[in-house]
């Protein structure tokens, strides 16, 4: 879908890369060695999105560190539109009725760090969690989105301890309980 959209592919990958997890920032050596492609091809895409206010810049010793602009007024519908795409809302409401006592459900691996992958992985948290309800309804949600999706069961006392090895750009609060 969103392929349609943006024709650029080096843009979808910085769009993924930095709207996907505010925390997430990088320098263009980094990008190219992550993204594979070429360093002119992401630092004319960078320019344009530092240009339009969407990302903003730091420089930090000799390199040059790009962040998203977390208070652009479309960051909010970047990020929506993101989610969207990657099926994370469809992956949610799939699951959230009928699972027991889920508090929260984290997505981290690849998506955390903004990179497109065809697996997604993603910690639920929560005490008394249907098992079987679960792996039913994430192979429903894996054919809605066309990804394979990896999970990870952990109790609310298990969840600081799993979170506390990962830094801020490795894991993406998706959902939290209201209650």
């Amino acid at each position: 879908m969103l392929e349609a959209l943006i024709t650029s592919k080096t843009r979808i990958k910085l769009l993924m890369k930095f709207f996907l997890n505010t925390n997430s920032e990088s320098y263009l050596r980094n990008l190219e060695t992550e993204f594979g492609d070429s360093t002119n091809g992401i630092r004319l895409e960078l320019n344009k999105f530092e240009h339009a206010g969407l990302l903003k810049s730091e420089q930090k010793g000799n390199k040059k560190f790009f962040k998203a602009n977390t208070t652009h007024p479309l960051f909010p519908e970047i990020h929506s539109l993101l989610i969207k795409h990657i099926g994370f809302d469809r992956i949610i409401d799939e699951i959230v009725d009928n699972i027991g006592d889920l508090k929260k459900v984290y997505v981290v691996g690849d998506f955390a760090r903004g990179i497109d992958s065809n697996i997604i992985d993603l910690v639920f948290v929560g005490d008394n969690i249907n098992k079987n309800y679960l792996l039913k309804l994430v192979g429903k949600a894996e054919s809605l989105i066309k990804r394979k999706i990896r999970y990870l069961l952990l109790t609310c006392s298990e969840i600081h301890a799993f979170l506390s090895k990962k830094n801020g750009t490795e894991y993406i609060l998706l959902w939290e309980s209201e209650a």
